[in-house]
């Protein structure tokens, strides 16, 4: 008689053994890190651009459309990388796409300026924006999606906002290093060549990175479905079969997006030219605004894993949605005053910031997630997200209408209200399989015999 060998526990396909997480977790956020850092530098540097490659009356608005310039490409990243990650794999583009970002970005800290080459000077300024935009396209999709495959079901919340945190982590890094570049060199150097400091430091960042992603296994729930019979994906797919779900990301990513970078990336701007604050005070303002807005990040993260995602996300819509005009004219009355308006409106947009990567990958089944989150979030993002430095520098120039950001910001709220009414719980909910992930119904079983094949 033969002892028969009792078989191993069946694991969830969500759930990976703790030091995998944990790279997973690192090596994601460490890559979104590296992207953001780059925008965090842009945004507080906005001065010596302008200086360094638009000189003029209306050089500020050519630095802003140098950054929005790059976001024109996103959705065309997101069309060639989703579908990628989908057919092929998340690893492979994610350590594709943290390579171009990291040198398009070193590329920037070695550019001619317009005093030395003219008007080819913020042609190539721009040509590598547009790199960037590209790879951003399916970097944050894809590092987000990853991330929700890799985690447990019940801690996806928390797990996920690790990536936010690098998120933050980026901006924190660019406006610290900046301001520790302005108070060693002065004003002087870094108007003549200390604001490239800043963006050659991404190249080892974004080494550093790239290797972290190269040594991650690829997401056990994209493993799972992609060696069985499932349906086909694609954009013609996403596009016939998954139009409420890309309209609910889409409107969820105007509220997220236009206060993301009204907040975070045109706030320096504004600070200096609007209410006449100094280049380390604001840069100082908003290192201490980020560093509170960061550290909440993975307590709303993991508050959302009890009390789901809806709930946090009206709690932020609304408060933007009521908030945002009282908080932006308190700025305008003095710099005490600037850094609560600036904190308050930061900490009820976290929220959503923290939950970005729990929420957007599970609306989509996984034959079209990393397809679906980048092409509805880059098109969304693209029209009105990278676009908002420029909107309000163009209103505010042409009107003197200061507290315009802040009626910008209540309108993408309310459009983010109308998508949340639709949006499913998904909370504690598994992302296996080719059915849409929803709390209400439960998880799909493993297989289906009625699905097409690919």
């Amino acid at each position: 008689m033969t002892d028969q060998q009792p078989e191993p526990p069946q694991v969830e396909a969500s759930e990976v053994e703790a030091p995998h997480l944990k790279k997973s977790v690192a090596a994601s956020a460490m890559g979104n890190a590296t992207e953001w850092f780059d925008y965090g530098v842009y945004a507080a540097t906005a001065t010596y651009l302008t200086d360094a490659f638009f000189p003029g009356e209306l050089g500020t608005l050519g630095t802003m459309l140098g950054f929005a310039i790059s976001f024109v490409l996103r959705p065309i990243g997101g069309m060639v990388w989703g579908p990628l990650g989908d057919r092929v794999g998340r690893k492979v583009v994610l350590a594709t796409t943290i390579l171009l970002m990291a040198a398009a970005t070193g590329l920037i800290g070695v550019l001619p300026t317009h005093g030395q080459v003219g008007v080819l000077a913020p042609i190539l300024l721009i040509l590598l924006r547009v790199v960037q935009g590209f790879s951003t396209g399916g970097e944050y999709g894809g590092a987000a999606t990853y991330l929700a495959e890799c985690a447990t079901d019940k801690k996806r919340g928390f797990f996920g906002s690790f990536l936010e945190f690098g998120t933050l982590g980026g901006f924190v890094g660019g406006s610290a290093v900046v301001l520790l570049c302005q108070l060693i060199l002065g004003s002087d150097a870094m108007h003549d060549w200390g604001w490239r400091i800043p963006f050659l430091i991404a190249v080892p960042l974004g080494a550093i990175g790239w290797y972290l992603r190269t040594k991650l296994d690829e997401s056990p729930v994209f493993t799972e479905v992609n060696e069985q019979e499932h349906p086909q994906g694609g954009l013609r797919v996403l596009l016939t079969e998954y139009r409420r779900e890309l309209l609910v990301l889409a409107g969820l990513v105007i509220a997220l997006n236009v206060a993301n970078y009204t907040l975070l990336t045109y706030q320096p701007t504004y600070l200096q030219k609007t209410i006449g604050l100094g280049e380390s005070t604001t840069t100082a303002m908003m290192l201490i605004g980020q560093v509170i807005m960061m550290a909440c990040v993975p307590f709303f993260g993991r508050l959302s894993d009890r009390t789901g995602r809806r709930p946090l996300w009206l709690f932020s819509l609304v408060g933007l949605a009521v908030l945002s005009v009282p908080m932006y004219w308190l700025m305008g009355v003095g710099t005490g005053w600037a850094v609560v308006g600036f904190v308050v409106l930061g900490l009820l947009y976290v929220p959503q910031l923290s939950t970005i990567s729990a929420t957007f990958p599970a609306i989509f089944p996984t034959h079209v997630r990393y397809a679906g989150f980048a092409l509805s979030y880059n098109v969304s993002t693209a029209a009105f997200g990278g676009t908002a430095p420029l909107v309000n520098e163009a209103v505010i120039e042409g009107t003197g209408w200061t507290l315009f950001p802040a009626i910008y910001m209540t309108g993408a709220a309310l459009i983010g209200l109308v998508a949340w009414y639709f949006l499913r719980e998904t909370a504690g909910t598994s992302l296996r399989g080719t059915e849409v992930p929803d709390a209400a119904t439960g998880p799909e079983p493993p297989t289906t015999e009625k699905q097409s094949v690919v």
